[in-house]
């Protein structure tokens, strides 16, 4: 088997949650392009058709599930549905997530909960649910962000408390699961890509974020989503409880 051909996913089948916009819908669309069937989850039903729509016309088959991942029985269910519709599951990419930029002296514990509720107790709810129905091993990754590492000028404790728990869970799960499962788990911290959250951000932040990017320019979605397909794939295989910064060297400056 050549090079090339270890990060080909033929045969395999991945779930991605938050697959209803931006990273997601691009993480669904190279899974498919690389060859594998994907089950897209979300909140927003009516965007994930679009997202169907992109796998299918990349090569693959999709399947929607409209799942909050904040519900632990929901993440259960989805997990059930991949394996019921495509027959086996092998890929969980950790995408759902919500952010805030509430100042911390005024954010609310409902505020603050909703945050780690989707962001990472979801995580953990969904690599529960795929862990049990990943019985030839598979690859967990977990999206994180370069917030979770360093502080960018914005009032986001909410957000960066989760996205740093994510890292944490990444480690010990590939701990507890790599040696007894032959489960990989790993973590990706993208740093500035054009998305929904970006929109929010106040006038002049994105574009003075990017201006102090070593590479002068924010993320394309497509060079995230051949991140998510390398580490669910064989040329990772030696990889796990990892932490893979997609951030233009944001992150060393």
């Amino acid at each position: 088997m050549g090079v090339l051909d270890q990060f080909r996913l033929d045969g395999k089948v991945a779930i991605v949650t938050g697959a209803s916009s931006g990273l997601g819908v691009a993480t669904a669309v190279g899974l498919a392009e690389a060859g594998a069937d994907v089950v897209v989850a979300g909140r927003r039903a009516d965007r994930l058709s679009q997202t169907v729509a992109l796998v299918e016309q990349a090569g693959g088959k999709a399947h929607a599930v409209p799942t909050d991942v904040s519900d632990p029985d929901a993440c259960r269910a989805l997990a059930a549905a991949a394996v019921e519709r495509f027959g086996r599951l092998d890929i969980l990419v950790n995408n759902a997530g919500v952010g805030t930029a509430v100042p911390a002296s005024r954010e609310t514990p409902e505020e603050y909960r909703e945050v780690l509720d989707i962001n990472l107790m979801g995580a953990y709810w969904m690599a529960q649910a795929a862990a049990k129905h990943m019985a030839d091993g598979g690859s967990i990754i977990n999206i994180s962000s370069v917030l979770g590492i360093v502080s960018a000028g914005l009032p986001q404790a909410a957000y960066s408390s989760a996205k740093a728990g994510l890292l944490g869970l990444t480690r010990d799960l590939a701990a507890q699961w790599t040696s007894r499962k032959n489960i990989r788990v790993n973590a990706i911290a993208p740093g500035f890509f054009p998305s929904e959250m970006t929109d929010k951000y106040p006038d002049g932040y994105y574009e003075r974020r990017i201006a102090q990017v070593p590479a002068g320019r924010a993320g394309d979605p497509m060079e995230f989503a051949a991140t998510v397909v390398f580490l669910a794939s064989r040329g990772a295989g030696y990889i796990t409880g990892a932490t893979i910064v997609v951030d233009g060297g944001g992150t060393i400056v």
